[in-house]
Order: C-alpha cells, then structure tokens, then sequence
C-alpha cells in the first residue's frame, strides 16, 4: 500500500514538474519568437498548459494525501482556463487592428480578408445612413 502512494506522489510531482517545464519553455518562446501574435501564441499556449499541469497537480496531492479539497485551487483552474486564451486571442486582435506588421517571413493572413469584408459593410451602412 505504501508502494503505491509513493508511485502517486510520484506522479504528482512529475505532473508538477511538467508544469513548471511547460512554463520555461513559454517563456523562452516569449523571448525569442519574432512578433507579438507568435509570443502571444507561447503565452497563451504552454503557459497556460503549464500553470493548469501545476494547480492540477497541486489540487490532486492536496486530495489524495491530505484530504481536503481547494476550492481556491479549483477555481483558479477554471479561471486560469478561461481568461488566458481569451486575452491572448483579443490582444492579437487588437495589435491586428492597430496595425501592428506581422512577421516578414509570414506565409499567410487570413485575418486580413475578413477585415476587408468587414470594413466594408460597415463603409456602406455608414453611406446607407442619413
């Protein structure tokens, strides 16, 4: 029986440990990515992943071992779950819209008909109006 709390406990860790690493690579991709919708993507992406492989892992152990459910952990998961792709996907819009270039060695935009198409149906509803 001990055995296998011990391989539990292990695989907490390592589910931890996976988080914590998720992490560091996100933030080297912060770093050395070349614009901000790619760094936005690292971000948003394995820091995420990461953060959620931490709470997780930190909400199992507390489970398990401990007997006692976080609702802090819980929430922060759903939170964290949520809001951080969220924002990500409105500051890449947002830095679209504002013109911010992309990448040179880009292949393709597909953002960039829509916003045409967009544009214009708002050109021709503001002609439309009195």
């Amino acid at each position: 029986m001990d055995m296998i709390k011990t391989i539990i406990e292990y695989l907490f860790v390592l589910l931890i440990l996976t988080g914590a690493l998720l992490s560091a690579v996100s933030s080297v991709g912060l770093i050395r990515l070349p614009d901000v919708y790619l760094r936005s993507h690292a971000a948003a992406k394995s820091a995420t992943l990461g953060v959620l492989c931490v709470l997780s892992g930190a909400f199992l152990y507390f489970a398990f071992f401990l007997d006692f459910i976080s609702a802090k952990l819980l929430l922060g998961i759903v939170f964290v779950f949520m809001t951080s792709p969220l924002s990500a996907h409105l500051t890449g819009r947002a830095a679209y819209r504002s013109g911010v270039p992309l990448w040179s060695r880009r292949i393709q935009d597909d953002l960039k008909g829509a916003l045409e198409k967009e544009q214009a149906a708002e050109q021709v509803k503001s002609d439309a109006s009195p």
